[in-house]
């Protein structure tokens, strides 16, 4: 749970980003062997090469090729019919991801290594519309138009278990411990080998010119939250990816077992929650004393959100397990609402005078930032454009609200709003809504028909 921290937050700054001339430098030097260039997949995971460093500077600007599947498939990589994208129609054609060097980040627990992030484009250099950075920036794009800019601050909650993924894939992630063994929520005294762990990630992003806010023990026994100071959108997102990489791989080293599920057990959910501020010439637009009126575009802003926000779910809520963290009383929200100050909300208003800023506390640990935050940025200009009726603000808990919409309770519920939203297709377009729609579906029909554990322990020797 983010406390009031400021958009104006400016931390001791790390080692720089790598300019290209830097990069050329030290591949000559063999300091950097190994160009990791990625972009983020429809699930937030960086996919990409291995590239040699210096085949990676000769072929600039152009980009590696990959097959076009790696924004068209299911969690497991499947190749699967009904994208438009592409697929066995059209014999599964490649893709190029376009480096961009404003992104060379070293990675100092992968040695010689520096990660560039990418931008996926057509081989006739268009961009590919349905690709997370390139829906972020479409967003930031139309805010612009309004002559507005968008800051944010992300706030990561994962798990940690002890073992090895190894480990835990031969038990079926079942009965897997927590790192820490109770609730060490804002706890200063952690286990060694978690003070280790922490240690090496907080480590590990300050040198890929990543360095946190601030990182604590949360509530559920081996949970962790990370937050990063506000900044630009992008690279807010783009930090995120490299913070997942970083935990995965960290983990490992240590024999743990992290993961982003937004509900990886019963009763436990994990959230990303997105704070954002809107600014104009440098100055915040939001800027409001404790007891004051809402200026007039954070009423447009929060109306937007709880206008827009319900017809944007699968961007934010991408799988049936993510539905299972909108629990009453569980931090997570399970109404559209907003309150200030109130963390039983799904929007929350924080901060004061010139740090007052929004917390959308609606996506889970499972999200895709780069959509997440589109349909966050979408909304946000959906209230600035239509001006919807802003509802009562909810000065009490949340989960006892009557009259607000609540969320949706399954992913069938939130694509028959996503589908069919005339939101959705003015913000996005028909193409990036068909294809995220079928990606919903196929999320759906993975898991229809699977008999789980529920099942068997209410019915095995009851029917």
């Amino acid at each position: 749970m983010r406390d009031q921290t400021s958009p104006r937050l400016n931390p001791v700054p790390p080692p720089p980003i790598l300019t290209r001339d830097e990069l050329g430098a030290l591949a000559q030097d063999r300091d950097i062997h190994t160009v990791m260039v990625g972009t983020p997949d429809m699930w937030g995971r960086l996919k990409g090469k291995l590239v040699n460093a210096l085949h990676f500077l000769t072929r600039l600007p152009a980009g590696p090729e990959m097959c076009a599947y790696v924004l068209a498939s299911d969690v497991d990589m499947t190749p699967l019919p009904g994208y438009e994208l592409t697929g066995w129609h059209d014999g599964y054609r490649d893709l190029r991801v376009i480096p961009d060097l404003s992104t060379i980040r070293r990675l100092s627990y992968l040695p010689g290594t520096v990660l560039v992030h990418g931008d996926a484009a057509h081989p006739d250099g268009h961009p590919v519309q349905v690709a997370p950075r390139h829906m972020l920036r479409d967003q930031l794009t139309a805010l612009a138009a309004h002559g507005l800019e968008a800051r944010v601050g992300i706030e990561s909650e994962f798990m940690l278990y002890k073992g090895t993924e190894t480990q835990a894939r031969r038990t079926g992630f079942r009965g897997l411990k927590p790192i820490s063994p109770h609730n060490l929520d804002y706890a200063l005294d952690h286990p060694p080998a978690l003070s280790e762990f922490l240690c090496d990630l907080r480590d590990a992003l300050y040198e890929a010119d990543a360095p946190v806010e601030a990182v604590k023990t949360e509530g559920a026994p081996g949970q962790i939250e990370v937050t990063w100071p506000y900044g630009d959108p992008m690279r807010a997102c783009d930090t995120y990816t490299v913070h997942q990489h970083a935990v995965r791989h960290i983990a490992a080293q240590h024999r743990m077992t992290p993961t982003f599920m937004a509900a990886p057990q019963t009763g436990i959910g994990s959230g990303l929650h997105l704070h954002v501020s809107l600014w104009r010439n440098d100055g915040p637009v939001f800027d409001m004393h404790p007891h004051d009126e809402l200026p007039e575009l954070l009423r447009h802003s929060i109306a937007g959100l709880i206008s827009a926000l319900p017809h944007l779910v699968p961007l934010y809520a991408p799988t049936p397990n993510s539905y299972k963290r909108y629990a009453r009383h569980s931090f997570a929200p399970t109404n559209y609402t907003w309150g200030r100050d109130n963390r039983t909300c799904a929007v929350r208003v924080v901060g004061h005078h010139e740090n007052t800023h929004l917390e959308v506390r609606l996506p889970g640990a499972d999200a895709n930032p780069y959509l997440a935050l589109s349909a966050t940025i979408a909304a946000i200009i959906h209230g600035i454009s239509d001006h919807p009726k802003l509802p009562d603000s909810c000065t009490g808990d949340a989960y006892d609200a009557i009259d607000p919409l609540t969320v949706p309770r399954h992913l069938e519920e939130a694509l028959t709003d996503f589908r069919d939203s005339e939101i959705a297709l003015r913000a996005f377009g028909p193409t990036v809504v068909r294809h995220y729609a079928h990606a919903a579906e196929i999320e759906i029909d993975a898991h229809h028909g699977q008999v789980t554990d529920v099942e068997l322990k209410r019915g095995f020797d009851r029917a």
